[in-house]
């Protein structure tokens, strides 16, 4: 066992300071890794502030940090697919059983004993709980370790292990979307990643907004069409057009004019986590034939497949690089959406 470098929050209510956290030795199938970057995704601030405490609550000390990109350093002797020197990412899971269905069908995330990268038991020991990535380095399981193409900034590509594969999954798992009108609700740091994937995808792409001002972004992005949501005119032009629908967004809102947006057995899939259940109408389900799901980030295999279609396409995740030491104002900016589109963290800062 061996001490590294992070930034841990003490309670709920405190701020991540610097801090020392062990790091087990790596074991036969272990892969230890130097991080470069790593991103912060919202889930990071709600585990911190133990917000989701009735379905995870949070043990103290935190480190969060599922956006990994970094370096091998070290690997075991029965590692057979990576070596020192390689550049590699770890998402939001370092474990599972292996064995149940959900692992034998490759949706590891949905194993009744998947270990997630921060705030999970400690299968090893090594602590109470998992810690995450904002610190020096990781020591991961090879078969959750993903390789990172080398042609792509590595900052940006830090975001894709959670935001990337999040939108991708439910892009992907609904079919061949080439010249289909999809929509993505809300342009954050899930609804960016949407909009560049289904573009890529061959999608006829229009983003849902609140936000006049974000119509020239979404464009940039990729959109083809941008439509404010609050404009009932709008919204009623577009009605029953839709193929497929990604709802991105966390906060309280009406799902029921968006179901309205939908085509003959069009989907909606929620990627967004409001904190409030949302009242849905059945009626806006049985006339169309209409479908609602959810999509929770992705497995290992599909990961893969993400980051080698973004190494081809050239994809990355839009990101505002900060050192490690600004990660309480970053988490204050994101309360009040003030970054675009995702914070990544330059690692290199905390050896300073």
């Amino acid at each position: 066992m061996s001490q590294t470098k992070a930034y841990a929050a003490p309670s709920a209510s405190a701020a991540l300071t610097a801090t020392s956290i062990p790091r087990r030795q790596p074991s036969e199938r272990d892969v230890k890794i130097d991080i470069l970057f790593c991103g912060v995704c919202h889930s990071d601030l709600h585990t911190v502030r133990d917000e989701w405490h009735s379905i995870m609550p949070t043990t103290y000390p935190c480190v969060p940090g599922h956006e990994i990109v970094g370096r091998v350093t070290q690997v075991g002797t029965g590692v057979t697919g990576y070596k020192t020197g390689d550049l590699v990412g770890v998402g939001c899971l370092v474990d599972s059983d292996h064995s149940c269905p959900s692992c034998q069908a490759h949706v590891e995330q949905f194993c009744p004993d998947a270990t997630f990268t921060y705030n999970s038991p400690d299968k090893h020991g090594t602590a109470p709980v998992t810690y995450g990535g904002y610190a020096e380095n990781i020591v991961v399981d090879e078969r959750f370790v993903l390789k990172v193409p080398t042609n792509l900034d590595l900052a940006g590509v830090a975001p894709l292990l959670c935001a990337g594969i999040t939108t991708w999954s439910p892009l992907r798992r609904w079919g061949e979307i080439k010249d289909k009108k999809v929509g993505v609700v809300g342009l954050g740091g899930l609804g960016h990643m949407g909009v560049k994937f289904a573009k890529a995808l061959g999608a006829k792409v229009t983003v849902f907004t609140t936000s006049p001002n974000k119509k020239d972004d979404a464009l940039r992005l990729g959109a083809d069409a941008v439509i404010l949501s609050k404009n009932a005119a709008e919204m009623k032009a577009q009605a029953g057009s839709f193929d497929f629908i990604l709802d991105t967004i966390a906060a309280d809102h009406d799902i029921n004019a968006y179901l309205g947006m939908l085509t003959l057995d069009g989907k909606l899939t929620l990627v967004g986590a409001p904190e409030k259940p949302l009242s849905i109408s059945s009626f806006a389900l049985l006339f169309g034939r209409k479908s609602l799901s959810g999509s929770l980030i992705g497995g290992i295999k599909e990961t893969q497949e993400m980051l080698d279609f973004c190494g081809r396409h050239n994809i990355i995740a839009e990101v505002e690089v900060i050192p490690m030491q600004k990660i309480n104002e970053a988490y204050a900016r994101l309360l009040k959406s003030d970054v675009k589109y995702r914070f990544s963290i330059d690692m290199a800062t905390l050896k300073g």
